[in-house]
């Protein structure tokens, strides 16, 4: 199965996890970046105003075509509970989704809050099915287990039912 992994992330502790599928997986890894950058005092004011408004940044690469893949990885940090807007972003840059299969994950402070039903929507809007969402609270970023439940989910595709590891 080839495999896809999107994320964005603003402190690395996403792209940790990126990396962790993608060594598992053997999928390639695309980091998706805002074309205009988040300081920690922005990140926090205007990319959390944004994130609440559901706002999507414009984000580089402009374009991620999906088409040669049968599943996608997104991931993405929690900002005042939604997705960030780069996150958003890269949703909407993506290209040749529709039928593709994905597995979502989040990280977070404490709680994901609506990250990952909103995910969820957004990529069925361009005719992704979710076959998995899995969120990380910093407590849980240790949990060994949990992360290779997300690994195990990745590697088995299609093969295991849906999968929800909140």
């Amino acid at each position: 199965m080839k495999t896809i992994i999107v994320y964005h992330s603003f402190s690395g502790v996403t792209r940790g996890i990126a990396e962790r599928v993608r060594t598992a997986s053997g999928g390639d890894l695309v980091e998706v970046r805002p074309v205009q950058p988040y300081s920690k005092l922005t990140a926090y004011t205007l990319g959390g105003f944004r994130a609440r408004g559901r706002k999507a940044d414009a984000v580089e690469p402009v374009s991620i075509d999906v088409s040669a893949y049968d599943l996608i990885v997104f991931g993405t940090p929690v900002w005042a509970g939604r997705p960030t807007p780069v996150a958003n972003g890269a949703v909407e840059a993506l290209v040749g989704a529709e039928g593709k299969k994905a597995v979502l994950f989040a990280t977070c402070g404490s709680q994901a809050g609506d990250t990952l039903p909103q995910l969820r929507n957004a990529l069925a809007a361009k005719g992704v099915g979710v076959i998995g969402e899995f969120s990380f609270s910093a407590k849980e970023l240790q949990d060994t287990l949990k992360v290779e439940a997300l690994i195990a989910r990745v590697t088995a595709g299609d093969e295991a039912s849906t999968a929800v590891g909140t």
